[in-house]
């Protein structure tokens, strides 16, 4: 079976929102009334910085390379961050939110299973949930939730449990404002009208997906292919002219749901060396190896006849690579339209069209840095470097906003950029990379280094402009490290014994539960098959249970490469290194790996290889899904940390405390500003 890189794609379209929403309807969120309630004249600014490293910030302050984040060091406002077990995002944002752990808000993987379903995967931060009963007539179905009907219309649920600190502000009259925020989709409401969020990490695309990019090409191996975070379809020239489609969200109102789709025309001039794009009312001239500008699209969704069609607005961006000898065209993800949201976004929902009122279009997914596009040879590395440079640009905006529309209370605001370039392009080793020549590797790590310079240059405008005003923190949820050898846990499990029958290739497929007493599924975890949890589940409760778990944590950490280094640095007990009430999806063990290894990418989503180990072969050469005590984040501030050990589960409350309120029972952090 083909790698699969977790696949962050293709998995989600069971369990997000675009094909379903259309039965389920969307509730808009309360009026924002905030601003100008409840003012207090305190102000805490956070700055989230998805995967800052402290190893290379540390490096770089020694050099004179960050002198803002430096200044802060010097006064005191500095130390590394404890992350998450696992050190996912979505379980550390989680973290972060609640001021505690996995057993608080329920977040152990970006991926998790039903066990009623046997491993059957989903996003963990949102699911869609089927609706029950319908209305046919003629082709279509309709969901009527009124008597004497009662259908159930499909909704998406934010899964994160436990009560968000903003709540606790929100009650309080304090106004908070959150850009881009993680593991916040679809956005807790706010009871009181004091809080604003745009979501981030989760967000899906128009398609249902975390971004699905469509590429058109003279030589395509096939008219049309999916492949893990894209389409490919071939374009069919005659007279320098060719038609194609671009797709759209699904009609799930139809019996046999259908994809809407778009018509649009491409007329080439080689001499040129340009196209024409007509597509609807947009006509555009692109030059080779230019981009567009975002174009609103109309996705015509049938109804039946006696109502009118229904009608959703997305945007996009063409990218024209090549005109010949092969005419490549790009174009990005179907992204909701900012200035018609369809799909609920923001709290409140016409949140998002302030924001867009006075920023216009831009990227709206949860992931908009196309890394899928690189890994699957779209793009090259130059390609992606610039395409995430746009995000980071409009991101840039986005900050100015957040600060010219900023009074008081609680700001937030994230940047992915350290986190999706460094996936790419991290390698801080002299050893041989996966893909790149060592002079690329150097030039591209290079680069990362330049975006670490720019949120430097941008934390100093910050403190200049807010000087002793303000509360600031910038803070990261994990750290990083390069990523040269992966471990497929399914096919361990399978070789010692655990997993069967012996030639089994997938948990998903073709694994005899009678045979098997645990499996593994996401990123770090492993699930005993529990008779009486899991559906077809055949170990005890118990003393077996017991004996179990035991004998995989010694095994597990007794691992070595064919080098003679420990694989995995500690295998952690979810029974004991979690607590709280929301552990009912909770792996029994949490894989922590050592630096420079990873899960593989099959094993991510059930499947076995041959080799239990085997090296990375992906342009995706460096992450941070390894042991907790490997990848720690980092936080600084402009007051002292007294903290000598501080984590995620202590920046809830911190910012409490900061505006005078009681740290609740529920919260495991403390306040990092005194010791």
């Amino acid at each position: 079976m083909s790698k699969k890189a977790i696949n962050r794609r293709d998995f989600i379209k069971q369990s997000t929102i675009a094909a379903t929403a259309l039965a389920a309807g969307l509730n808009a969120g309360s009026a924002y009334a905030g601003k100008g309630k409840g003012r207090t004249g305190k102000k805490v600014i956070i700055i989230g910085l998805d995967g800052m490293d402290p190893i290379l910030s540390q490096r770089m302050m020694r050099a004179g390379r960050l002198p803002a984040f430096a200044s802060l060091a010097e006064a005191g406002g500095f130390r590394t961050l404890g992350t998450s077990i696992p050190p996912q995002s979505p379980v550390a944002w989680a973290n972060f939110i609640n001021g505690a752990g996995p057993g608080s808000h329920g977040i152990f993987d970006f991926i998790h299973r039903h066990p009623e379903n046997q491993c059957l995967p989903f996003f963990s931060v949102a699911e869609t949930v089927a609706g029950a009963g319908y209305w046919e007539i003629g082709d279509h179905k309709l969901q009527l939730d009124f008597w004497p009907f009662n259908h159930k219309p499909a909704q998406t649920l934010l899964r994160r449990q436990g009560v968000p600190f903003w709540d606790y502000l929100d009650k309080a009259g304090i106004s908070s404002t959150f850009y881009d925020l993680p593991s916040d989709y679809p956005p807790s409401p706010s009871k009181y009208g004091n809080h604003r969020c745009l979501a981030g990490l989760g967000t899906p695309d128009l398609l249902g997906t975390y971004g699905t990019y469509q590429h058109y090409s003279e030589d395509g191996p096939v008219r049309t292919r999916d492949e893990g975070g894209g389409k490919r379809s071939m374009l069919f020239f005659e007279n320098e002219r060719a038609t194609a489609q671009l797709v759209g969200p699904t009609n799930t109102l139809l019996i046999e749901p259908k994809a809407s789709t778009v018509d649009f025309v491409v007329h080439r001039d080689k001499q040129a060396g340009t196209a024409v794009i007509e597509m609807q009312e947009h006509k555009v001239l692109l030059k080779q190896g230019q981009w567009s500008r975002w174009l609103k699209v109309d996705f015509d969704l049938s109804m039946p006849v006696f109502l009118p069609d229904k009608h959703i607005s997305g945007i996009c961006r063409f990218y024209l690579q090549e005109v010949e000898p092969n005419f490549r065209l790009y174009v990005t993800p179907i992204n909701t339209d900012p200035s018609d949201a369809y799909l609920h976004i923001t709290e409140p929902a016409e949140f998002i069209g302030e924001i867009s009122d006075k920023l216009g279009l831009f990227y709206t997914t949860g992931f908009q840095e196309d890394h899928k596009a690189l890994s699957n040879k779209i793009f090259t590395d130059a390609e992606y470097a610039t395409q995430a440079g746009y995000v980071l640009d409009e991101r840039f905006n986005l900050l100015d906003y957040a600060l010219k529309n900023y009074d008081d209370g609680l700001l937030f605001f994230y940047f992915s950029s350290t986190d999706l370039q460094s996936h790419m392009f991290w390698w801080d080793s002299d050893e041989k990379h996966p893909v790149r020549s060592a002079k690329a590797a150097k030039d591209y790590f290079g680069h990362l280094q330049g975006i670490y310079q720019r949120l430097d240059s941008a934390v100093g405008d910050i403190l200049k402009r807010y000087g002793n005003e303000a509360t600031i923190i910038v803070m990261s949820d994990h750290g990083f490290a390069n990523f040269k050898r992966q471990f497929n846990l399914n096919t361990w499990l399978r070789d010692n014994g655990y997993l069967g029958p012996a030639e089994s290739t997938s948990v998903l497929s073709d694994v005899d539960w009678s045979q098997t007493r645990a499996y593994g599924l996401g990123i770090n975890g492993l699930y005993i098959n529990l008779k009486g949890r899991e559906r077809d589940g055949i170990v005890e409760t118990g003393q077996e249970k017991e004996e179990l778990l035991n004998e995989l944590v010694t095994k597990l950490e007794a691992v070595r490469d064919t080098n003679g280094k420990q694989v995995i640095r500690q295998a952690h007990r979810t029974d004991k290194a979690y607590r709280g009430p929301a552990t009912e999806l909770a792996p029994d063990i949490v894989i922590g790996y050592r630096r420079g290894y990873r899960a593989s990418w099959a094993t991510c989503l059930g499947d076995m290889t041959k080799e239990v180990l085997l090296d990375n072969d992906s342009v995706w050469s460096a992450d941070h899904c390894a042991d907790v005590s490997e990848v720690p984040g980092v936080v600084f501030a402009n007051r002292p940390i007294a903290a000598q050990g501080p984590a995620l589960i202590d920046m809830a409350p911190s910012v409490l405390t900061e505006f005078g309120l009681d740290v609740p029972v529920s919260m495991q952090g403390k306040n990092i500003f005194s010791s």
